[in-house]
């Protein structure tokens, strides 16, 4: 009897799935990330495990248990800085992912931050809302054009093409990237030598590359002095990617136009200081939030679930 725990509700089509490839699937009805003692347990008790975003699975759980039943992580995700896989395969647990599901979500999302930050929607908003709203007038909170304007594509993977292939058709965006690798695309895109370099030339600068130790803070304080002073940084990659102490200093100081941020560093804080700005986009980290997504991204990890229980090879092996 194969014993699967999901570590979070799922959409409904989600659990039947899991149902009919699994003998027995527990939900856990809790939402937020799992604690220490569960994730230990999650390696005990269970053969699968279904884990998402916040569910640590770092190598002192991997050290505490070294002889796990459970011998699968499908995460339910594309990202999966939150799972130590050099420590989990080395105690003989696989980990598969999500990729492709959320690409054309997320991409959506960075365009409507570019948007919302470029244009002050947020501020707007809020004066509405707070009854403060004058009336129309020439002056009146003007902030900056995107189209034809220049964006910079921090990690040109399956989002950042999808990201700049949106800017290009579009906005009539000028794409530059910076990227590992050249990248082969339907669309016209240059690639700058350095991440200094690209925040120098371009109005607007996305980060869309994949969370972990080779990526924290790589935009920190020395990339936001590159940046023109009307420039928009945009994160919807992973919050610790941004150094939010040196995001919050120059946007305090006027040093960049603005920013709109989907993720944070210590997810669900948001600093105070940066909640009083005016001149950045929060959001709840809706990168994924639509239903046939999240539909898409569990029948995904369901997909690897069934493969490892026939005995086949994973879909998605990370």
């Amino acid at each position: 009897m194969t014993k699967l725990w999901i570590t979070r509700p799922l959409p409904e089509d989600v659990v039947a799935a899991a149902r009919a490839c699994c003998d027995d699937v527990v939900v856990r009805s809790e939402t937020l990330p799992l604690t220490g003692a569960e994730l230990r347990a999650a390696l005990t008790d269970f053969d699968i495990v279904l884990p998402t975003l916040g569910d640590q699975f770092s190598a002192a759980v991997f050290a505490d248990v070294p002889k796990p039943r459970c011998r699968l992580l499908a995460n339910f995700g594309v990202g999966y800085n939150h799972i130590d896989v050099a420590a989990a395969q080395g105690v003989g647990v696989a980990v598969s992912n999500t990729p492709g599901a959320v690409t054309d979500a997320t991409a959506d999302i960075a365009l409507m931050l570019m948007l919302m930050s470029a244009r002050r929607a947020g501020e707007g908003e809020r004066m509405v809302r707070s009854d403060d709203w004058p009336g129309w007038h020439p002056t009146q909170m003007l902030g900056l054009h995107m189209s034809g304007k220049k964006v910079g594509i921090v990690g040109m993977g399956r989002i950042g093409q999808a990201i700049a292939r949106r800017c290009h058709f579009g906005f009539g965006m000028d794409v530059h990237y910076v990227n590992r690798s050249d990248k082969e695309l339907d669309f016209p895109a240059s690639r700058a030598p350095d991440l200094h370099t690209l925040a120098q030339s371009v109005d607007f600068i996305v980060a869309a590359v994949p969370g972990g130790a080779e990526t924290r803070h790589l935009i920190g304080a020395e990339v936001l002095a590159a940046m023109q002073p009307h420039a928009h940084l945009v994160n919807i990659s992973r919050g610790d990617v941004v150094d939010e102490a040196a995001l919050i200093a120059a946007l305090q100081s006027g040093e960049i136009g603005g920013a709109g941020l989907d993720v944070y560093e210590r997810e669900p804080e948001v600093p105070k200081a940066l909640r009083a700005l005016d001149n950045v986009t929060l959001l709840p980290h809706l990168g994924t939030a639509a239903l046939e997504v999240r539909l898409d991204m569990g029948l995904m990890a369901v997909r690897n679930v069934a493969a490892f229980c026939e005995g086949q090879a994973l879909p998605n092996p990370v």
